[in-house]
């Protein structure tokens, strides 16, 4: 399966995959066959930013 395109979907996706699979966004990226630095954008654009000491997206306060 391949990431949502809906930001929101793929917020969700993203941070379970991060939860249950991977221990680092750049994992998730290479084991899903899918672009680190197009998650990134999308999700800042929604309001989001990856805390790597969380291994999730995050809101942006």
């Amino acid at each position: 399966m391949s990431a949502p395109k809906d930001p929101f979907m793929l917020l969700s996706w993203t941070n379970m995959k991060l939860r249950d699979l991977y221990p680092s966004l750049s994992e998730l990226s290479a084991a899903e066959s899918v672009n680190e630095e197009e998650i990134r954008q999308k999700l800042e654009q929604a309001g989001y930013f990856y805390d790597s000491e969380k291994n999730q997206f995050v809101i942006r306060a």
